[in-house]
C-alpha cells in the first residue's frame, strides 16, 4: 500500500492550503463551528458553493467537459483533509455529489446540457426522494407511483426524511412505474420540479429543534417523461450508483477536528482548581476515540490506495460508514459528559451562529446538546448500520 504523496500531489496540497487561507473567512469558520446539523445552513453552503465554483473545484470528480475538476481520488482526499483541518464548510451534496453523477452516467446529452450547468451555478437546489413510510432500509418496497398519461407521468405518493425539501426547487425521486416481476425491476428514476402543482412539503422538526428534514406529498403531479433518467425500470441501477457516491468520502479528518475541539474544551473547562483534561476517565475516553479515528484514517488510506490502483473498494465503503457514524455518536456523547450540567441547557434559537449572544457565555457549549441529538440518526441515514453489516458479511464472508 503506497501512502506517500507524489511531488505533484504535494504541490496540489499547497494550492489547497493557499485557497483555504484566502477564501475561508472567520465568519464561515464560526458558522461551521456552531452548526449541529448534518449540513450547514443554506446561506453558508451557498457562499462556499460559489467560492469553490469560481475556483473550478466545486465538482471535483465530474469530467472536465461538464465543468468538473476531474480530480484523482488522492486529490479528493487531500482537499477533504485540508478543508477539515481548516474548518471549512462542506457543500450540500444532493446536487453535485448525488444527482449530478447519475445524470452524467445515465442521462441523455439534452439532460446533461440542461441540469449540470444549473447545479454548478447554484441556480438549482436539489433534494432526494428515496425513503417513504415503511420503505427505508427496504427501499425496494417503495409505493410512490408514476402512471403514464400521454407524454407525462402522474405521480402520487409521499417521500419521508427529505433533507432540504423546504429549500429545493428540484427533487430526484425513485418511483414505481411497474408492479411486474421483482420489486427492484419496476422502479424508475425521475426528476421533478418542486414548483409543480400537487406538491406539498411538511416540515419535520428533529429532537434537537432543527428543521433539516421534511415529508413531501405528491398529489397527481404531472411530470414530463423526458425527466426520467435512463430507461423505465433502470431506477434501481441509478440508485445503487448514487449510494456509492453518498457513502464515499473522507471523514477521519472532520472527526479528528472534533477530537481536538473536545481537548480544547477540556482544557478550558475548570473542575475545581484543575481542568477536565486532568480527569483520568475523560482523558482515557478521548484518547481511545482518537486512536479509533486514526485507525479510520488508515482504512481510508487503504481504500485510496486501491482506487489509485484502479480497484473498487468493496466492503470497505460499508465498513467506513459504520465506523464514522458510530465514532461521531461516541464523540458527541463524550462532549455531553464534558459539558456536565451545562448540557442541560437547550438553546432554541437557530441558526446558532446568527444569535447575538449565548446564555452560557461560551458559545461552544450551545452546540453540544443539539449536536448530540442530531447524531443519533448518523447510524440510520445513508443506509442503516445494520444493513451495512449485512453487506459486509455478504462481501467478506459470503454469508
Amino acid at each position: 500500500m503506497d501512502l506517500q504523496f507524489s511531488a505533484e500531489e504535494r504541490a496540489f496540497q499547497r494550492d489547497v492550503r493557499e485557497f483555504l487561507e484566502s477564501e475561508l473567512t472567520p465568519e464561515l469558520k464560526r458558522a461551521v463551528s456552531l452548526t449541529p446539523t448534518v449540513f450547514v445552513e443554506k446561506d453558508i453552503a451557498d457562499e462556499w458553493h460559489a467560492r469553490l465554483n469560481r475556483r473550478g473545484w466545486l465538482a471535483p470528480l465530474w469530467p472536465k467537459q461538464y465543468g468538473g475538476a476531474e480530480w484523482t481520488p488522492v486529490q479528493q482526499f487531500i482537499y477533504e483533509s485540508e478543508a477539515a483541518r481548516a474548518g471549512a464548510p462542506t457543500t450540500i451534496p444532493m446536487g453535485v455529489r448525488m444527482v449530478g453523477p447519475v445524470i452524467i452516467r445515465f442521462g441523455s446529452e439534452a439532460q446533461k446540457a440542461c441540469y449540470l450547468p444549473r447545479i454548478l451555478s447554484g441556480e438549482d437546489t436539489w433534494c432526494q426522494g428515496y425513503s417513504e413510510p415503511g420503505s427505508g432500509s427496504d427501499l425496494a418496497s417503495l409505493k410512490t407511483r408514476a402512471e403514464p398519461e400521454g407524454e407525462d407521468y402522474l405521480v402520487n405518493g409521499t417521500k419521508l426524511w427529505t433533507t432540504h425539501a423546504h429549500y429545493a426547487n428540484w427533487i430526484f425521486c425513485l418511483v414505481r412505474t411497474s408492479s411486474e416481476g421483482r420489486p427492484q425491476a419496476g422502479i424508475s428514476f425521475l426528476l421533478i420540479d418542486m414548483n409543480s402543482p400537487g406538491i406539498s412539503v411538511t416540515p419535520i422538526r428533529s429532537l434537537s429543534g432543527d428543521h433539516e428534514v421534511n415529508q413531501v406529498f405528491f398529489d397527481n403531479v404531472r411530470v414530463p417523461q423526458a425527466n426520467r433518467i435512463g430507461d423505465e425500470g433502470q431506477g434501481w441501477t441509478c440508485a445503487k450508483f448514487l449510494l456509492e457516491h453518498e457513502r464515499g468520502g473522507v471523514f477521519s479528518h472532520r472527526l479528528m477536528a472534533m477530537v481536538q475541539e473536545l481537548r480544547r474544551l477540556m482544557i478550558d473547562t475548570p473542575d475545581g482548581e484543575a481542568t477536565l483534561l486532568e480527569d483520568a476517565r475523560l482523558r482515557e475516553r478521548l484518547a481511545a476515540l482518537e486512536v479509533r479515528v486514526l485507525s479510520l484514517e488508515i482504512t481510508e488510506m487503504r481504500v485510496l490506495s486501491k482506487l489509485r490502483a484502479g480497484d473498487p473498494p468493496g466492503a470497505e465503503s460499508s465498513m467506513l460508514k459504520v465506523e464514522w457514524s458510530e465514532l461521531q455518536q461516541a464523540l458527541t456523547e463524550l462532549a455531553m459528559d464534558i459539558a456536565g450540567p451545562y448540557a442541560q441547557f437547550f438553546e432554541p434559537g437557530r441558526p446558532l451562529y446568527a444569535l447575538a449572544g449565548h446564555t452560557l457565555g461560551d458559545e461552544r457549549l450551545a452546540r453540544i446538546p443539539p449536536d448530540y441529538l442530531n447524531t443519533r440518526a448518523a447510524s440510520i441515514f445513508a443506509g442503516t448500520n445494520e444493513i451495512q453489516r449485512n453487506i459486509i458479511a455478504r462481501l467478506t464472508l459470503g454469508a
